[in-house]
C-alpha cells in the first residue's frame, strides 16, 4: 500500500523504501487502492492477496537490486 499510494499521487519513488510496522491509511483506504491498481472488476480475495503477493515479491526484489540502489540511483532515474 505504501508504494501504490505514492505512486497514485505521482510521488517520486526512487528514494522511497517500505518500512514495515508503519502504518499509513486506513482499512478502506488500503482496500480501494489495492482494488483499484488490481484492475479486476470485481476481485474476489483471492485474486487481491495473489496481487498483494506478487507486488510484494517483486517490489523486495526491485529495492534489493543495485539498479535501483542510491549507488547507480543518478545513472538510472526513473529506472
Amino acid at each position: 500500500y505504501q508504494y501504490l499510494h505514492r505512486y497514485k499521487r505521482k510521488e517520486n519513488l526512487d528514494h522511497f523504501t517500505f518500512v514495515p510496522g508503519r502504518i499509513e491509511g486506513t482499512e478502506k483506504e488500503c482496500l480501494a487502492c489495492l482494488m483499484e491498481f488490481c484492475e479486476r472488476r470485481d476481485p474476489s480475495w483471492t485474486e487481491l492477496s495473489n496481487f498483494t503477493h506478487f507486488l510484494n515479491f517483486q517490489l523486495i526484489k526491485c529495492e534489493k537490486s543495485v539498479f535501483c540502489s542510491p549507488v547507480l540511483g543518478d545513472q538510472f532515474r526513473g529506472f
